[in-house]
């Protein structure tokens, strides 16, 4: 975003606000409105032997309009602010009204009385960061990846930022505007020793460049690629596994989609009869918080104009609370949690957890693989999403990692699979990191120690 840019910023949401206004005073009798209006911004860069291979600096903005009467919901969206647009979309959206499925639940949120959470979630040292710099930083973070191990190349090396104001109004009485902005470093790593090659990766983030570590994301992707040279099958046994952080994240999505409103309304849910059950390890306490500054995906709203909130999904493994927008809500019985999420103006809210974290423990990592006596550090998992069936709770996905023998990091081993259900892993946590790692991701990571996992290789 340019300078002159930056400083119109400070008062594009409530210009957003305004068109939103406009378009919800044009309901008619019998019609409920929605107009969701942003606008956007983003850079990405890629380099690669210190030359940039891939560069984009982009701008859009637009506006999505949901009409919903007689339980039937129409939507139209167009990727600009026209006035004449505008008023196609709205008529579009009403024209396919026609068109939609009655449903007894369709409706749009209400306000409920929750605060939004005030917090810094605009860089102005970002806004008006000079592209040059960006460009220098991923060349920057290049060589310091060089320069960490001999053994080490660099596979690409990555700078990118996003930026974004929006703003909702309602026929409810919904009317909220907001901007954010971000930024991250990455560096993927080929490792080669002989005729073998690994990968690894690393990265940093923050609300501007100055939050950066490039040191450290230097320094761990050299280690994740040079770890795992002469990585052989394992022998097939139970152990215990210490996830990485990073696999902790990942694990944490999938647990996510099962504390989904509307994976539970379809019945597409291991946990849909579960509330107030035992299902974890009372160490296991899990929260979606956006209103944690140090979470990438913090936000203030959430994609329906209500106030993000902090919402404890798991608390001491007892089950509290499913994640939902207004209509999963309505369609169990329940209230928005604040977690109607958006890809922007051209769709309609979903629902999601939006900034996952489990609470840490006290010890770091290499405190955790001293207590093991017989397991796997799980450095890599391959098809996370694809090897869980969310439903059944079944696990099993591929893995890489070292080995643990009393306490003691070992050989390098892959190829292997881990196997269990996400209720038994769940419940056979056996400790939880304090190392927190915020991810340019939905879910911040720690290690995470579980037990009686099958591991299947040889």
């Amino acid at each position: 975003m340019s300078a002159a840019s930056a400083v119109s910023a400070a008062s594009g949401s409530e210009q957003l606000l305004e068109i939103a206004d406009r378009v919800v005073a044009q309901a008619k009798s019998g019609e409920a409105v929605e107009a969701f209006v942003s606008r956007d911004w983003e850079t990405d860069v890629r380099v690669y032997e210190g030359e940039v291979e891939h560069f984009v600096s982009a701008e859009s903005a637009g506006i999505g309009i949901r009409v919903i009467r007689d339980g039937r919901t129409g939507f139209a969206y167009a990727g600009t602010l026209d006035p004449a647009a505008i008023a196609e979309v709205l008529a579009e959206a009403r024209d396919n009204v026609e068109f939609g499925t009655p449903d007894e639940w369709a409706g749009l949120a209400e306000p409920d009385g929750v605060a939004v959470v005030e917090q810094e979630l605009w860089s102005d040292a970002l806004a008006t960061f000079p592209t040059a710099r960006k460009i220098e930083l991923a060349k920057e973070l290049e060589q310091l990846t060089l320069a960490a191990d001999a053994r080490v190349r660099a596979e690409e090396s990555n700078y990118a930022d996003g930026a974004v104001e929006m703003a909702v109004a309602t026929t409810t009485g919904i009317r909220r505007h907001g901007r954010e902005n971000g930024c991250y470093l990455s560096v993927g790593t080929l490792a080669d020793d002989g005729d073998e090659t690994q990968t690894g990766f690393g990265f940093t983030v923050g609300r501007s460049p100055a939050q950066f570590d490039p040191g450290k994301a230097a320094r761990d992707a050299a280690d994740r690629a040079t770890r795992l040279l002469g990585a052989t099958k394992p022998a097939s046994k139970r152990v215990t596994v210490v996830l990485d952080p990073f696999v902790t994240a990942m694990f944490l999505e999938v647990i996510a989609s099962t504390l989904n409103g509307e994976a539970v309304a379809k019945g597409r849910s291991l946990f849909k009869d579960r509330l107030g059950d035992q299902v974890a390890n009372p160490l296991v306490t899990l929260v979606d918080d956006p209103t944690n500054p140090l979470a990438y995906t913090a936000t203030d709203l959430d994609g329906e104009g209500l106030a993000a909130r902090r919402n404890a999904l798991l608390e001491g493994g007892v089950l509290r609370r499913f994640v939902h927008n207004s209509y999963s809500a309505r369609r169990l019985g329940a209230a928005s949690t604040g977690n109607a999420v958006r890809g922007g103006f051209k769709g309609t809210p979903g629902v999601g957890c939006m900034a996952l974290q489990l609470q840490p423990g006290s010890r770091d990592q290499a405190a955790l693989v001293a207590d093991v006596a017989d397991g796997v550090l799980i450095q890599e998992a391959q098809g996370l999403h694809s090897g869980v069936n969310p439903i059944s709770g079944d696990f099993s996905v591929g893995a890489a990692g070292l080995t643990i023998t009393n306490g003691t990091l070992g050989a390098p081993i892959r190829e292997f699979t881990i196997a269990s259900t996400l209720q038994r892993m769940l419940l056979d946590v056996v400790e939880v990191g304090n190392d927190v790692d915020w991810l340019p991701m939905s879910a911040a990571g720690v290690s995470l120690v579980i037990a009686d996992v099958t591991m299947s290789g040889a």
